[in-house]
C-alpha cells in the first residue's frame, strides 16, 4: 500500500482510497493518531494571586476557585495537552514583602528582620503551592512544584535558571513554579521575581506552547478602566500602544500589578499568537477558547 492509500484527518477519521489490509490499517491509523495528538502542543497558565487568595487578607485561601480551574486543567490533559502552571503569591507572599521591603533588596537597618521575612515567604509559598498540588491530587493529576528560590537567581525576565527542567524533568507531572523571593548576584542580595516575568520565560523558551492564558479574579480581562468603576468595559483586542487606567495597589502589590501584566503579556504575544486574559472564576472560558480560538476575555497581540 502507497502512504497516499491513507489520509488522517484532523477530526480523527480516516479515508481510504484503495483496499488495504486491517492490519496495516491499525498500524499506520495508530502512528498518524500519534502525530495528530501531539500537535495539541502546551498551555501556559497563570493563576493569579489575586485569583486564589485574598490580597488584603494574609494567607487566606480560595481553595474553591484552585479546585474549579484544577477541574477544567484534568479536561485539557484528557483532551493531550502538555500544562504548565504558574501562580502568584498574594496574600501569602504581597503583603509581608511590603512590610519588609524585600523588592528593594537588602536594608542593613532592618536586616535580621528581613532575613527572618525572606525565610517566611518562602516558606508561605511552598504552602500555598502545596495547596495547588492538593487540589490537583483531587482531579487525580499529579504534579510537582519548582520553587524558584531553588533554581532560579536574578530577578526581571533575565533572570538566570535551567528552565529546561520544565520539560525534561518529569514522568507525566504537570511542572509548577510561582512568584518567589530569589538570591541575587549583586549587592542587593535577595529580590521578588515575579510570576509575571516566570510566564514570558515559559512562553518563549520551552517548545510547543501555543496558548498563554493569565486568569485574574473577578474580571473578565483588560478592562479599559480600573474594574471597581461602574462604566469599565472589557476591551475584546489590546495591542502595546493602547492607552488604559491600570489599578495598582501599591499598599500591597510589590511586583508590578496589571502593568507588569500588560508588558510581558504583549512581549510574550510577539512569539505566540494566542496570549489571553481571563476570568479565573469562569475557567470554562480556558475550554471554549482552545476549542473554538475565542473567548469572553481579551486577547493580546504585540
Amino acid at each position: 500500500m502507497s502512504p497516499d492509500s491513507l489520509i488522517i484527518h484532523p477530526s480523527n477519521h480516516v479515508t481510504l482510497t484503495c483496499p488495504i489490509t486491517a492490519f496495516n490499517v491499525s498500524i499506520e491509523y495508530s502512528h498518524a493518531f500519534d502525530q495528530i495528538v501531539s500537535v495539541k502542543g502546551r498551555i501556559v497558565i497563570k493563576l493569579g494571586g489575586g485569583l486564589i487568595t485574598n490580597k488584603n487578607k494574609a494567607k487566606t485561601l480560595d481553595k474553591d476557585a484552585i479546585n474549579k480551574v484544577c477541574e477544567v486543567i484534568n479536561i485539557l490533559k484528557e483532551e493531550k495537552y502538555k500544562i504548565i502552571i504558574v501562580h502568584g503569591a498574594g496574600s501569602y507572599g504581597h503583603i509581608l514583602s511590603k512590610e519588609m521591603k524585600i523588592s528593594e533588596g537588602i536594608n542593613h537597618d532592618i536586616r535580621d528582620k528581613q532575613i527572618k521575612a525572606v525565610k517566611q515567604i518562602r516558606e508561605n509559598m511552598r504552602e500555598l503551592n502545596n495547596e495547588v498540588i492538593d487540589s490537583l491530587k483531587k482531579v487525580n493529576l499529579n504534579s510537582i512544584g519548582f520553587p524558584p528560590s531553588i533554581w532560579a537567581k536574578n530577578i526581571g525576565k533575565e533572570f538566570t535558571g535551567d528552565i529546561s527542567i520544565f520539560e525534561k524533568k518529569l514522568d507525566g507531572e504537570i511542572p509548577i513554579c510561582f512568584g518567589d523571593v530569589v538570591d541575587r548576584d549583586d549587592e542587593k542580595e535577595f529580590g521578588i521575581l515575579s510570576g509575571d516575568d516566570l510566564m514570558y520565560r515559559l512562553s518563549i523558551e520551552i517548545p510547543d506552547v501555543n496558548f498563554t492564558i493569565f486568569l485574574l479574579g473577578d474580571v473578565d480581562g483588560v478592562m479599559d478602566k480600573p474594574p471597581d468603576n461602574s462604566d469599565a468595559k472589557l476591551i475584546s483586542n489590546w495591542k502595546n500602544n493602547d492607552s488604559i487606567q491600570t489599578s495598582h495597589n501599591s499598599d500591597v502589590d510589590v511586583t508590578g500589578g496589571m502593568d507588569l501584566k500588560l508588558m510581558r503579556a504583549s512581549e510574550i504575544a510577539e512569539k505566540i499568537d494566542n496570549v489571553w486574559f481571563l476570568n479565573g472564576n469562569r475557567p470554562e472560558r480556558i475550554l471554549q477558547l482552545v476549542r473554538t480560538g475565542s473567548a469572553i476575555g481579551t486577547k493580546i497581540n504585540p
